[in-house]
C-alpha cells in the first residue's frame, strides 16, 4: 500500500562517507520542504513498539529516523484533499536515510521494525504549547483508517 497522499513530500538524504565515517547534511533552511521552523524533537521506542495514529489542525512535521527502522502510516483526514480517506505506508529507516514532510491534517504513527530500538528525530513548524496542544489522537486500530499492522510473510 503506497498510495501518494497530497502534500506529503520526501528528502533523500545523501551520505558522504570516508575512511573516517560519514556526514550526512539533515535539513537546512533553504529546502523545499522547510517552512518555519518551530521545535526539533527526539524520540526512542523498543522494537515491535507502535505508535499510532495522532494529527495536528497547525502543526507540519518532518520526520528523520536516524537509526533503527519504522514502518510509517500516514492516512489523510482532510476533508478538502484530493487524496482524502488515502493510506499509505512509508519504510524508514537508517539503511534508508530520507526526511518525509507530514502536512497538517494527516494522521502519522509509525511501527518499530526489527531487533533494535528505532530513533526518531521530527521538526515542526510550531513549538509544542502544553496548554493548547495541537494533538489529536485516534487508536493505532481504529476501524475507520482499518491499517493491519502485522507482518506478511511472503
Amino acid at each position: 500500500m503506497k498510495t501518494a497522499i497530497e502534500g506529503v513530500q520526501s528528502k533523500p538524504l545523501v551520505r558522504h562517507s570516508d575512511d573516517r565515517g560519514f556526514f550526512m547534511e539533515i535539513l537546512r533552511e533553504d529546502d523545499a520542504l522547510f517552512g518555519r521552523f518551530g521545535q526539533a524533537s527526539l524520540s526512542m521506542s523498543f522494537p515491535g513498539v507502535i505508535k499510532a495514529f495522532h494529527y495536528h489542525k497547525r502543526q507540519d512535521d518532518i520526520w528523520f529516523f536516524p537509526s533503527g527502522h519504522a514502518q510509517v502510516v500516514l492516512h489523510d483526514m482532510r476533508a478538502d484533499s484530493p487524496t482524502h480517506g488515502q493510506t499509505s505506508v512509508h519504510y524508514m529507516g537508517e539503511d534508508h536515510p530520507y526526511l518525509l514532510f507530514i502536512p497538517r491534517g494527516v494522521a502519522h504513527g509509525y511501527r518499530v521494525l526489527g531487533v533494535k530500538p528505532a530513533t526518531i528525530v521530527y521538526f515542526t513548524n510550531l513549538a509544542y504549547d502544553p496548554g493548547q496542544p495541537d494533538e489529536y489522537r485516534i487508536a493505532y486500530d481504529d476501524p475507520a483508517i482499518d491499517f493491519d499492522w502485522t507482518t506478511r510473510f511472503r
